[in-house]
């Protein structure tokens, strides 16, 4: 599933190069040359991932990355430093700001994109392409096909990006309001009771193969997805 990756990176060449690199591995980069820059397009929409160059005119990376983690709207998004310093104690500053990981230049296209992945599969799984199965109920991120003990299960595309996130955190209640940032993103005015109505419509889905259990209602607090 394609990331919306920001890169803030104040060398034309070097964003350029990972521009292509990103759009190459099927993802969506979106470029700042600063901080400031970066604010802005922020403020517009939550990227899924930052690539955060650690010198940068004005605030610096690692000043920014600090500042991320320390605001309650930004705090989630998974940041991955570039650097040019490879010194053991500037990786470990990176790392103690909230960094998730760091990349020292020049880096291989390939070891790029191997850190994205990874970060990506710990921090937001629903963005990896990798196909999830729970209890014979299988979801394909790639062929878009979700499979109840081997049947195939008619769903929406809302249905399917909300199964794939909830399959993607399982055990874990969720608000409401955090399945509509993640599910529907934090930009869209949508009513809370929106998602009830999803969630039946899964149900009824998954109820073809017996899964529809697998969704549980938390009274009061919101939903889970759940083998137990």
């Amino acid at each position: 599933m394609p990331a919306n990756i920001l890169i803030v990176e104040d060398e034309p060449a070097i964003q350029e190069l990972l521009a292509l690199n990103l759009t190459q591995a099927g993802h969506n980069p979106i470029r700042a040359l600063s901080v400031e820059q970066a604010q802005m397009l922020i403020r517009e929409a939550l990227p899924d991932l930052i690539i955060l160059d650690w010198m940068l005119p004005g605030m610096s990376g690692i000043e920014f990355a600090r500042k991320l983690k320390s605001d309650e709207f930004t705090k989630a998004i998974p940041i991955i430093m570039l650097t040019a310093r490879g010194e053991e104690a500037d990786k470990v500053k990176g790392l103690e700001v909230g960094a998730d990981d760091y990349v020292t230049k020049p880096f291989s296209p390939r070891e790029l994109n191997a850190r994205i992945k990874a970060v990506l599969r710990r921090r937001a799984p629903q963005m990896t392409d990798d196909p999830i199965e729970v209890g014979g109920l299988r979801l394909d991120p790639v062929t878009h096909r979700v499979t109840g003990n081997g049947t195939t299960l008619d769903l929406g595309p809302t249905e399917f990006r909300l199964l794939h996130y909830l399959m993607s955190n399982p055990e874990r209640v969720h608000s409401r309001s955090q399945v509509l940032d993640r599910v529907w993103g934090d930009r869209v005015f949508v009513e809370d009771r929106t998602v009830d109505v999803h969630i039946r419509r899964l149900r009824l889905a998954l109820a073809d193969s017996g899964h529809e259990d697998l969704i549980q209602t938390v009274r009061g607090v919101g939903y889970r997805f759940s083998a137990h």
